[in-house]
């Protein structure tokens, strides 16, 4: 395939196609402030050694690769959107796009639709995820749907028409669909049937989160108690007009067993939200995720869905759907949630890449990845921070570089 072609000629051109080969990195430690040497060998991490006395001066710094835990699709490559064209060669594209915006791991999340479209690209991407050529940064999947609250608001910009009640038999069919990698399911607990699918799910391992909902107090200690873990975009999924008591944002902040993802893109959250949130939960129970879509990347303008939403991708990067007066996902990548959240909060470097790296990894059980530690898997990338902003400079996916600014 043309994709695959691009990407091993990428490696051969880079001078990294031996993944044998031992090499080093080197870059100012994300969490030590120190230059440190990173030794790569089979595709892992064999040393972190401290430089004593630097012969130069760094000016970039070294640090897991980002784990983005909901990509519904990027650079014009849908997951599952409307009818969906998938093909190998799109999952190919908005992986090395991704790699060029420091992602080396994530989730493509289908979201609320058609349930033979989402069989069917199920199907497509664990057939396509063990590829060697993407190189494990597809380790599974996030289901964002169709077992959510069907009310505008809540609903978000997924169809109405498509969602449905939590059922078993229905979620086991997309499981079994996508070879059983649905990491995440994201569904409204005050649903009928949600309670139980939420046990079921919790016992099989799969991590349950709680999103577009208007879920009482009752019902999301409930969702809790049977297993749900995290909040999906706490802020958004949620109807402009809420009661100032009670309404579905208070329950999730008070819960001290509910970690939360939010989007940092400068758009979802207002900065005093994120402030307020990042007070609330704390790093360790904060995610940074991205819910970037197939339109990042493309030029601003008004675009018509596959199934005839009109949408606005506005010049300052907003995705909006103004017939709900709701966003329609994210046009930006989860390197500009990692900037904005510094500059919002104040919190550290270190504190931003746990959210974006080190928690996601941790979430879903996946111990190989995010952390710049011996043993794991060599997923690095180098930055600058300049005015806030990840200046991206290299991505190393199991050691080889796949990405280089020119």
């Amino acid at each position: 395939m043309k994709i695959k072609f691009m990407l091993l000629l990428l490696s051969v051109v880079l001078g990294t196609g031996n993944l044998n080969a031992q090499h080093t990195i080197e870059g100012i430690h994300y969490i030590t402030g120190k230059p440190v040497q990173v030794t790569i060998k089979n595709g892992k991490i064999k040393k972190v050694k401290a430089i004593k006395n630097p012969d130069k001066t760094y000016d970039y710094y070294i640090a897991p690769g980002f784990f983005d835990n909901q990509v519904n699709g990027f650079a014009g490559v849908s997951f599952a959107f409307g009818e969906s064209d998938l093909a190998e060669e799109g999952i190919f594209k908005a992986t090395n796009e991704l790699w060029k915006k420091g992602v080396t791991t994530y989730l493509p999340t289908l979201t609320t639709n058609d349930l033979d479209v989402l069989r069917k690209n199920f199907k497509m991407l664990s057939k396509v995820m063990n590829d060697k050529e993407l190189r494990g940064s597809i380790p599974g999947f996030h289901l964002e749907g169709p077992f959510i609250n069907p009310e505008d608001g809540y609903r978000g910009a997924h169809p109405k028409q498509y969602v449905c009640l939590p059922d078993w038999g229905e979620f086991m069919k997309l499981y079994r669909a996508a070879d059983e990698k649905i990491l995440e399911l994201t569904l409204a607990p005050e649903m009928p049937g949600a309670q139980e699918l939420i046990k079921k799910c919790s016992d099989k391992g799969i991590v349950v989160a709680v999103g577009h909902h208007n879920a009482t107090k009752e019902q999301l200690d409930e969702a809790v108690a049977k297993g749900a873990r995290i909040s999906t975009h706490l802020g958004n999924g949620c109807a402009n007009m809420i009661n100032r008591h009670k309404n579905p944002l208070w329950p999730q902040l008070a819960n001290d067993d509910l970690m939360i993802s939010i989007i940092c893109d400068g758009f979802h959250l207002l900065p005093e939200e994120i402030k307020t949130f990042f007070k609330v939960k704390g790093v360790d129970k904060t995610i940074i995720t991205s819910d970037v879509t197939s339109y990042a990347a493309l030029e601003p303008g008004i675009y018509k869905t596959e199934t005839g939403e009109t949408i606005e991708l506005t010049p300052e990067g907003m995705l909006c759907y103004p017939a709900q007066k709701v966003l329609y996902g994210s046009a930006s990548p989860i390197s500009k949630g990692v900037g904005h959240i510094m500059e919002v909060t104040g919190c550290s470097l270190a504190d931003a890449i746990q959210m974006a790296s080190t928690n996601p990894a941790k979430l879903y059980g996946l111990n190989d990845r995010g952390t710049l530690d011996e043993g794991k898997r060599a997923d690095i990338i180098l930055f600058k921070i300049n005015d806030s902003k990840i200046d991206l400079l290299k991505t190393y996916v199991e050691g080889e570089m796949v990405y280089e600014k020119k």
